[in-house]
């Protein structure tokens, strides 16, 4: 089984509910354990991240943990940047053997295939996080930004961070296909690419499962753990929603 999931966001909106919501992945993670074969995160598992070259932000203890037990297992799994944890390097990968992507990837599983993203950035409009993220991802702007001290770094890190959320409505609201902007961008895609069959983002906060214009391609998002606790499951024939229960 290939598994799905995005937008964990641990560390908000505080210690005490960031660590009741990482008690919640934990336990689906083990749930999960026993017939996984690859891991899809796609993107802000972490509400905040920025690697220093001998620095990486403290804890999530419990999270990391469970992921070393899926590697141990053999577990592939792949991570993919976001708007908030923007700023993997190379930790994840030296120290784990996790795949680490910044960019939307196209896979092949089983005969069907998979075009995986976080979504921020894509789509139209949005022309200020566009160049914001130009900036972010500069490797001189990075580089600078390593030379500030780990404890004023990562507290201004986590500020803009919460700056980012707050300026976003707290209940993400479905009105129709045309509304949304990754299902355009993926009906888009599909002009330039051979065949995909699902086209699987993270970031809208909004688990949506809608076809696409071709009647035979689907748009799916995984939703979040804040509200949702949504993850998608591919079976090596059909992708599907669901919804963790304890």
């Amino acid at each position: 089984m290939i598994y799905f999931a995005s937008d964990f966001h641990l560390g908000a909106p505080n210690a005490a509910k960031s660590r009741e919501r990482e008690l919640k992945i934990v336990a689906w993670l083990d749930s999960i354990s026993h017939d996984a074969t690859e891991l899809f995160l796609v993107g802000d598992i972490f509400d905040m991240w920025f690697e220093y070259k001998t620095v990486v932000p403290k804890g999530f203890l419990r999270f990391l943990s469970s992921i070393v037990t899926l590697r141990q297992r053999g577990v592939e799994i792949h991570l993919f940047s976001g708007n908030h944890d923007i700023w993997f390097f190379d930790y994840f990968s030296n120290e784990l053997g996790i795949h680490i992507y910044h960019k939307p990837a196209v896979f092949e599983r089983n005969a069907k295939f998979f075009f995986v993203g976080h979504g921020d950035g894509l789509g139209p409009n949005d022309t200020g996080y566009k160049i914001m993220k130009k900036f972010f991802r500069n490797r001189f702007c990075q580089f600078l930004f390593g030379w500030i001290h780990p404890d004023v770094g990562l507290r201004l890190a986590s500020y803009l961070s919460r700056k980012s959320r707050a300026s976003q409505p707290q209940k993400e609201v479905f009105v129709n296909a045309e509304k949304e902007w990754l299902f355009a961008y993926a009906n888009r895609k599909l002009q330039q690419l051979p065949h995909i069959d699902f086209f699987v983002f993270g970031h809208r906060h909004l688990p949506l499962d809608l076809v696409l214009d071709n009647q035979q391609s689907r748009y799916i998002n995984l939703g979040e753990w804040i509200n949702h606790q949504s993850y998608a499951i591919f079976d090596q024939n059909n992708l599907q929603l669901k919804f963790y229960k304890e």
